[in-house]
């Protein structure tokens, strides 16, 4: 039944394309201090997507559709179809960003993570239930539907916890310092806010880099709430410490309504640029001896030199092939 169909949708951009980089700079602000979320790292590109689908045919082969978000790309993966998977290429679609933004252009172009995601849910068609993933996020052994939703509930996987108060009166001396400050706009401030625009004040729940189921319904109040909010969440080109993370605010509309099971997070975390020798070889080594790990991400492999890359690539690849020859391969 169509009720019980997970799709997947991808946010991609490929930094190093000229026409991209162009259109991206001559949208920063004429300073000489480049914005908190403006760095070339969260644009870069070394056809992580490609390795990413690659494991969800390989390990979640129950996935229906693959969404990816784009501004005007195209990210070549004819050869996952061509090599293993020719029955899946017509279950993945590039989606421009006009689409999601239909009725809201005005705020287009924009390079920034936390507007996109909060579009994302707009995509025609997008089953009711869907897993947002990353391109630096892998599956990295077979994984079953009940991992990402029980029944019409999203599995969340992080800890309930105390509001980071001591990062919110450091906000605030900074701000009262200089109204101009550049405050990071950090990864646990954006599910915060989000917390607080879900009516939480004094706990929130914090989630880490694994794939992110969520339920249509809950993306969809995101255009319920007052237009100031809608507003301050779309107008910034690039990331802002005053918006909130999108995917945190679908999981505190869940948590409301005391129904979500809270899972560990099966995580193998990676920042692999500029470790000790070993630290990637120790990392992947984790991923193989350890059962309950199911999730990678990687992070800024675009900093990392090319035999670097290729270790981490290059395992995930075999391990896939691995498995496809091990059980036949999935089409």
């Amino acid at each position: 039944m169509k009720k019980d169909l997970i799709d997947v949708v991808y946010t991609w951009v490929n930094g190093n394309d000229p026409k991209h980089y162009q259109k991206r700079i001559s949208h920063l602000p004429q300073s000489n201090k480049l914005p908190a979320g403006a760095q070339k790292t969260r644009f870069g590109n070394v056809n992580e997507l490609y390795y990413s689908l690659f494991s969800i045919f390989t390990f979640a082969p129950f996935v229906n559709k693959i969404y990816i978000i784009t501004d005007g790309q195209k990210p070549e993966l004819e050869g996952i179809f061509s090599a293993w998977f020719p029955k899946r290429k017509k279950d993945v679609e590039i989606i421009d960003h006009q689409e999601i933004f239909e009725g809201y252009e005005t705020h287009l172009p924009t390079f920034n993570s936390r507007t996109i995601e909060s579009m994302l849910w707009r995509i025609k068609g997008l089953a009711e239930k869907f897993v947002y993933f990353n391109d630096d996020m892998f599956l990295v052994r077979p994984i079953k539907k009940e991992d990402w939703f029980i029944g019409d509930t999203p599995v969340l996987r992080g800890k309930k916890t105390l509001a980071p108060f001591f990062h919110i009166f450091w906000q605030h001396i900074q701000l009262q310092l200089n109204s101009n400050a550049q405050i990071r706009p950090s990864y646990h401030l954006g599910q915060f806010n989000a917390a607080k625009v879900a009516g939480f004040q004094k706990t929130y729940f914090v989630f880490s880099h694994t794939p992110h189921p969520i339920l249509k319904e809950d993306a969809k109040a995101f255009l319920e709430l007052p237009k100031k909010i809608i507003d301050q969440q779309l107008q910034f080109k690039f990331r802002h410490y005053s918006q909130f993370n999108f995917l945190s605010y679908c999981y505190h509309l869940a948590l409301q309504k005391n129904r979500n099971p809270i899972a560990p997070l099966a995580l193998s975390y990676l920042q692999p640029a500029k470790r000790n020798k070993n630290y990637i070889e120790n990392k992947l080594m984790r991923c193989e001896n350890k059962e309950e790990i199911k999730f990678m991400c990687v992070q800024s492999l675009d900093l990392c030199s090319k035999t670097e890359q290729n270790k981490v690539l290059d395992w995930l690849y075999k391990r896939c092939l691995f498995h496809l020859e091990k059980n036949s391969p999935i089409e």
